[in-house]
């Protein structure tokens, strides 16, 4: 089911990517409890990025390489990831980042 007032399923992640905005995601961080630094945003735009590029919500291992080759300063694990969003990465990052619910365990590996 669906809810209309704010386009999220049952689960809470949204519908529909393309209705994906700040305020959506500063309204799913609050709901964690959640305040969104810099790096947080790199990991949100870089999710984003990678979905408008292939529209499909991409695996962790695709986002931690894509964040190594574009920083060098320290070790980018998966370590690093959780210790942003410690609720995982689909469960709370992907959600944070309009991502629609991943189906498939292989997206936290």
């Amino acid at each position: 089911m669906i809810d209309k007032k704010d386009m999220r399923d049952i689960s809470g992640f949204i519908t529909d990517s393309n209705m994906w905005n700040i305020d959506f995601a500063n309204q799913v961080a609050d709901e964690f409890d959640l305040s969104l630094t810099e790096k947080h945003w790199e990991i949100i735009n870089l999710i984003r990025e990678l979905y408008e590029k292939t529209q499909k919500v991409p695996e962790l291992r695709t986002v931690l390489k894509s964040v190594r080759l574009k920083n060098t300063e320290f070790e980018i694990d998966r370590k690093y990831i959780y210790n942003l969003f410690p609720y995982g990465y689909g469960q709370q990052a992907c959600k944070i980042a309009g991502m629609r619910e991943p189906k498939k365990l292989w997206l936290d590996l």
